[in-house]
C-alpha cells in the first residue's frame, strides 16, 4: 500500500485505530495498552492499515514509527491531529509539519485535523466569536494547502468537545472554507447531526470516514450538560457498529453510491478504567465492527454494480 486504499477492493479500505483499544491523547484517559498488544490484535483480525494514535503510542521518530507498524504488517494511513485553530496568536503550521514528516515516512496520506479548544479533554467547549471563527476557517484552509504541497490530504473532523462539533458548525466550515471533511458518524449523531444527510448533500467534500456507533439517548445527556463527555465514554457511550443509533449501512450505501474511494476507519472510543482487560479485551468488539463493515461493504458493492 502507499497510504491510499485500493478502490477495486472495498475490503482493503478498512483501517483500525488505537482509540478502539482505549489508547487516547487525553491525560488520565484510563489504562493505556502497549502498542505491541494493540498492533498484534489488529494483525490477528486481518486489518492491513491503521491510524497512528496519540504521540506516545508509536515511536516519535518518523522512520521508527513506520518500522514499528511494518513489524506487524500494518500500513500507517495518517491520523488524528488536534490543533488550536481559533487563536490568531498561535501558528499551527509547525504541528502540521511534524505530523506530515511522520506521514511521509510511513507512506501515509491523511491528516485528520480537530479544532481543539486549547484545554485537555473534551468536557468543556467554549463558544467562538465571529473573529475567532474567521481565524479558524482561514487556518483550516492554510493547513490543507500546506499539507497538499507535501502530497498529503488534510481534513477536518467534527468531534464532540471541539470547536467543530454540530451540524451548524459543519455548515460554517462548508460555507467558509474549502477543506474536506472527515465524517465521523458517531460524533455527528451524538451532537444531533445527520451524517448521512451531510454526506449526501456534500459528496465532493467527504474525503475520510470514521465509522462509529453511539447511544443517542446517552449522547443527548452530554449535549444537555447532564453528563460529561468522558464520563459518558466510560459508561459505554460508543457502541459496536450496528448496535447503536447510527444507520451505518445507510452511510456506507450513500458514500459508495457517490463514488467514495477513501478509508473507513473503525473507531469505537473506549476508556479502560480497571487496568489490563480480562479475556480478549477490546479486540472482541473491534471484530464485531469489522464483520459488520465487511458485510455492509460487500452488500453495497454488489448493489452498486447491479
Amino acid at each position: 500500500m502507499n497510504g491510499t486504499p485500493d478502490p477495486i477492493d472495498p475490503l482493503a479500505r478498512i483501517a483500525g485505530a488505537p482509540i478502539s483499544w482505549g489508547v487516547c491523547e487525553v491525560p488520565g484517559w484510563g489504562y493505556q495498552l502497549p502498542a505491541e498488544r494493540v498492533l498484534a490484535d489488529m494483525r490477528s483480525l486481518g486489518l492491513r492499515a491503521t491510524e497512528f494514535g496519540p504521540d506516545f503510542f508509536l515511536p516519535a521518530d518518523p522512520g521508527e514509527k513506520a518500522s514499528r507498524l511494518a513489524q506487524f504488517g500494518l500500513q500507517g494511513i495518517g491520523g488524528f491531529l488536534p490543533v488550536v485553530l481559533h487563536d490568531p496568536a498561535h501558528d499551527p503550521g509547525p504541528e502540521l509539519d511534524a505530523f506530515a514528516d511522520a506521514c511521509l515516512a510511513a507512506g501515509a496520506r491523511v491528516v485528520v485535523l480537530a479544532a481543539a479548544t486549547g484545554q485537555d479533554g473534551y468536557d468543556v467547549r467554549p463558544e467562538l466569536d465571529q473573529s475567532q471563527w474567521n481565524t479558524l476557517l482561514a487556518n483550516l484552509d492554510a493547513l490543507a494547502e500546506r499539507a497538499a504541497a507535501r502530497g498529503l490530504l488534510a481534513v477536518v473532523h467534527p468531534h464532540m468537545g471541539t470547536l467543530v462539533e454540530s451540524a451548524q458548525d459543519v455548515q460554517r466550515v462548508l460555507d467558509g472554507a474549502r477543506i474536506g471533511l472527515c465524517i465521523d458518524t458517531g460524533h455527528l449523531v451524538a451532537a444531533g447531526a445527520d451524517p448521512v444527510a451531510i454526506a449526501v448533500a456534500n459528496p465532493q467534500r467527504v474525503a475520510h470516514v470514521h465509522l462509529k456507533d453511539v447511544d443517542a439517548a446517552q449522547a443527548a445527556r452530554v449535549v444537555a450538560g447532564d453528563l460529561t463527555f468522558s464520563d459518558a465514554v466510560a459508561e459505554g457511550l460508543w457502541r459496536p457498529l450496528g448496535e447503536g443509533s447510527v444507520d451505518v449501512r445507510a452511510m456506507i450505501d450513500a458514500l459508495e453510491g457517490a463514488g467514495y474511494q477513501g478509508w473507513y476507519v473503525l473507531e469505537q472510543d473506549l476508556m479502560l478504567l480497571d487496568g489490563e482487560p480480562a479475556g480478549e479485551g477490546p479486540v472482541a468488539d473491534v471484530r464485531r465492527c469489522l464483520d459488520f463493515v465487511t458485510e455492509a461493504l460487500r452488500a453495497s458493492s454488489a448493489g452498486v454494480r447491479a
